[in-house]
């Protein structure tokens, strides 16, 4: 996906940014959000949960899958297919596939067609609230075709990696709320 010239530049700050906090203070973070997290999901109840496989740079959200999974929660992650993904439901065992992304094995499995809520990684944000990725635009592409499918969307990152200026274009994807190590911020009308 070809990406505008802002974009790109403010892609790379973000994720250096990111890259320099993998260490081991993140843990301490990660906690904070997934906390954050079960907060937002017990007021919610959500039956069904999309989340992601985490890379280092992104929050692990493993104790909360594993967590969801206790409660009864249907989780489903990507399952990479060409330049998208469709959703598979989580289970074990893993595979590393491309971009370092692991993933449950392949599965025909039909899953439920609403998602009471997406947990989404993202490298930044700008004024718009919309999301800056990895520049694949593998969750833009997901979201516009199966966005009648999902109630709510939360982006979530380590801390916030925000851009003064907008960056973002009119396809990339948006959500409610964005929640960081340090604080939650609003980013569109609340369901």
């Amino acid at each position: 996906m070809q990406t505008n010239g802002k974009k790109a530049i403010f892609r790379e700050k973000a994720l250096r940014q990111l890259k320099a906090q993998c260490g081991s203070c993140t843990y301490a973070e990660d906690k904070r959000i997934v906390k954050r997290l079960k907060e937002w999901i017990l007021r919610r109840d959500p039956k069904s949960v999309m989340i992601y496989l985490p890379l280092p740079i992104e929050v692990d959200v493993r104790s909360l899958i594993r967590w969801l999974r206790r409660r009864g929660v249907a989780v489903y992650v990507p399952f990479m297919e060409g330049k998208s993904f469709r959703l598979v439901k989580y289970r074990l065992p893993l595979r590393k596939k491309r971009f370092g992304i692991y993933e449950p094995k392949f599965s025909n499995e039909r899953i439920k067609k609403k998602i009471d809520l997406a947990i989404v990684p993202i490298v930044g944000t700008d004024p718009t609230g919309k999301r800056v990725g990895f520049g694949k635009g593998m969750y833009d592409r997901f979201i516009a075709r199966e966005k009648k499918n999902i109630k709510e969307i939360i982006f979530i990152q380590r801390a916030l990696c925000w851009s003064p200026e907008v960056v973002t274009d009119s396809h990339d994807m948006e959500a409610q709320i964005l929640i960081t190590g340090r604080r939650s911020y609003c980013l569109g009308s609340e369901k």
